[in-house]
């Protein structure tokens, strides 16, 4: 029969209906095979009849699915798909729901002829009941198939035939995503259970059913099948897939079996460097691995799931991304993951901290990164005080943890906090640092008066201190030092009013201050051939540029708000974030040295970012802080103050810093343990992070000056 159609359309003109094709549709040929199929008789004829659908659509190029007596039967076969897994039909009830999903996916519109009869029964609830035909055969209501939201990325042509042939693609998968896909079939909670009941969204129904099932290869296949259909476009199948379907609970659910399924304790170094994960190939071996440890193959699959539910999210439809992100938030985040995050066994911070840093750096949907944005931070931005630094525990908890007793604590949330100021989402730096800097109350202001006025035009700043004066710049040539005129000129602009002085100028000034806060007898660079200031430039320049591509569209001014405008009576509160880092910064020299690492890498992050308010307050050196501030400036001349009473009391120092900077590097072989090795590690992080912070505002103050 089907031989003949496929005939029959080569021979005809396109578009034109031959009489065979015009028999099947008015004498319900379909019908008549489905009610074969779902009797099963002769045994086996379901069989016949799913691969008798799947080849007619597939093959016969003529739109057949807006024609009653197409997608009727459509409808019905599919609410056969799926019942029971491990069926003998179980290949062709998905390869049958794929080509289904693939047409809605080449024309977008056939959604609404799966979803019209829903509609219908929806708007004449309360009137007269209207029994149809269908009601009477199967005892149960009309159904609507089908589709979803968003645009994936492959053509819609090229998606059907892909998704079709990909079992054959997948040799391996069956056994090993058996693990992830079955034997963590999840089990709706009461809950979702009853919330699913008596749905009638059956094309996602019936792919929900086949994503559990035994056969890796259906589970993936059934899995791309959902994919396509939350890319669907239309406002009523997208309406219906979040509101009538258990799609939410299922990611959710099975997210938070598979996470519940992981060793309490997982060796951190193991979640970060286990092989990137792709959800489509799952496919792990214990046996093979060389580098197995106990749960990999958990992580895996927890890890894959959840890189599954990422890529759905990213391709739906707006309104089902926004829902499905919200579902994993409220289901996942807060009720699985947050108690793991708050507990206070260490063992257990570790892991779950480190599996969160491991989220952050994995998840690439910008909506699905908004809610876990909100998750870690709250959503609060007005200006922080040390009052209500509480307000979001679990936000307080984890920047607590960045100063924990544990070292390893520390470091690792650190780091999740500097892959979390990468991402591209605007609400993380206004958040942690920002809104704590709008009204630039760090800085101390006297109106002009006529008398200021003329001291500056006599090139002195009012109120500008004078660090020649300062115990800490006693070791500075007169060379190195800056005139009154020259540190005015090194300030960025206080308004779009008053026009910058020359980029390449300021710029001299700005590192000079930065380089020369190491005293001499402290620095064990220029004893090392290529470590130079000018080593840092490159790398400066290249996260510079990323990170403005990354802030392009939030559009952020380009010099700071206007002094006039800004409430500078309002008490200034660094926030909690930037206090802690300020507090390990100041203790630089009595920390680990892979901890003071973590710290200045956080640091030189934040002073990446391309805000006047952020480049003014962590590196201009010559803001006027008011009474009580502290800036990054501040704190390094604090720590560099201490540093210079303590060498004293150092015999030999210089030649012991040369000695660990060459163990450092790799130039000495390691030997006798040294006294004091903590500090001078501490000293050789903080004359390298200077240097960064040099290169940074020479790379800052360069891109602003080039027109």
């Amino acid at each position: 029969m089907l031989d003949i159609l496929v005939q029959e359309e080569n021979e005809r003109e396109s578009g034109e209906t031959g009489p065979c094709m015009e028999y099947l549709l008015h004498h319900k040929i379909l019908e008549t095979l489905y009610t074969l199929g779902k009797a099963d008789c002769p045994p086996g004829m379901k069989q016949q009849v799913l691969a008798f659908f799947t080849k007619l659509l597939g093959r016969i190029r003529q739109p057949l699915l807006p024609h009653i007596n197409v997608h009727r039967p459509v409808q019905k076969l599919i609410r056969l798909c799926g019942e029971v897994l491990a069926t003998p039909t179980e290949n062709e009830e998905i390869q049958f729901l794929c080509i289904v999903c693939a047409k809605l996916k080449q024309d977008p519109y056939l959604v609404n002829f799966f979803l019209e009869s829903k509609l219908k029964a929806m708007a004449l609830q309360g009137s007269a009941s209207v029994i149809t035909e269908d009601m009477i055969k199967d005892q149960e209501p009309v159904t609507t198939d089908t589709g979803q939201p968003g645009q994936p990325e492959e053509t819609p042509g090229a998606a059907g035939a892909e998704h079709m042939e990909r079992e054959d693609e997948l040799p391996q998968q069956a056994d090993e995503l058996s693990f992830s896909l079955d034997e963590l079939n999840v089990t709706a909670s009461s809950e979702s259970s009853a919330a699913c009941t008596n749905q009638d969204y059956n094309l996602v129904n019936s792919l929900l059913n086949l994503t559990k099932s035994p056969d890796g290869r259906i589970a993936v296949k059934a899995c791309e099948g959902l994919m396509l259909l939350v890319s669907l476009p239309e406002p009523a199948a997208a309406k219906c897939l979040t509101q009538s379907t258990c799609l939410c609970e299922l990611l959710t659910d099975r997210l938070a079996t598979l996470y519940k399924a992981l060793p309490q304790s997982l060796d951190p170094l193991d979640i970060e460097t286990v092989e990137a994960i792709n959800w489509g190939l799952d496919s792990y071996s214990h046996k093979e691995d060389a580098s197995a440890f106990p749960g990999k193959r958990a992580l895996i699959s927890f890890l894959s799931w959840f890189d599954y539910c990422d890529q759905l999210i990213k391709e739906a439809q707006k309104t089902t991304a926004v829902a499905m992100a919200k579902a994993v938030r409220e289901r996942f985040f807060i009720d699985v993951m947050e108690p793991q995050l708050m507990q206070t066994s260490e063992i257990g911070i570790l892991t779950s901290t480190a599996l969160l840093h491991r989220i952050v750096r994995q998840v690439t949907s910008d909506v699905l990164l908004q809610e876990l944005v909100y998750f870690i931070l709250g959503e609060h931005r007005e200006p922080e005080t040390l009052t209500d630094i509480n307000r979001h525990p679990l936000r307080h908890r984890l920047i607590e943890h960045c100063d924990h007793i544990s070292d390893e604590i520390s470091i690792m949330t650190l780091r999740m906090f500097e892959h979390l100021l990468q991402k591209p989402n605007e609400h993380i730096l206004y958040n942690l640092v920002l809104r704590n800097l709008e009204e630039r109350n760090y800085m101390e202001y006297k109106p002009p008066c006529q008398e200021d006025k003329d001291v500056v035009e006599n090139g002195q700043i009012a109120g500008a201190v004078d660090l020649e004066e300062d115990p800490l710049f006693t070791d500075l040539s007169p060379d190195n030092t800056l005139s009154a005129q020259e540190w005015l000129s090194a300030s960025p602009p206080v308004s779009p009013e008053h026009p910058k002085n020359d980029g390449k100028t300021e710029v001299h000034k700005i590192v000079n201050s930065f380089l020369c806060l190491v005293p001499d007898e402290a620095k064990s660079s220029y004893h090392v051939e290529g470590t130079g200031y000018d080593t840092y430039l490159r790398d400066a320049h290249r996260q510079f540029r990323d990170y403005c591509v990354i802030c392009l569209r939030w559009e952020w001014p380009g010099s700071p708000r206007s002094l006039e405008k800004c409430n500078l009576e309002a008490s200034f509160f660094e926030g909690h974030f930037l206090k802690v880092l300020f507090e390990r910064m100041g203790r630089i020299l009595d920390q680990p040295y892979d901890v003071n690492l973590q710290v200045t890498s956080v640091l030189s992050k934040l002073s990446l970012f391309p805000h006047p308010h952020i480049h003014e307050y962590l590196l201009d050196p010559y803001v006027n802080l008011a009474s009580g501030c502290k800036s990054l400036f501040s704190v390094i001349v604090r720590v560099v103050g201490d540093l210079m009473v303590r060498i004293q009391r150092i015999p030999d120092f210089t030649p012991k810093l040369l000695l660990v900077r060459k163990r450092l590097l790799g130039l000495e072989p390691e030997g006798p343990i040294i006294d004091h090795m903590t500090l001078l590690e501490g000293v050789i992080v903080l004359e390298e992070f200077c240097k960064e912070l040099a290169a940074i505002a020479f790379v800052k103050y360069h891109t602003s000056a080039t027109p």
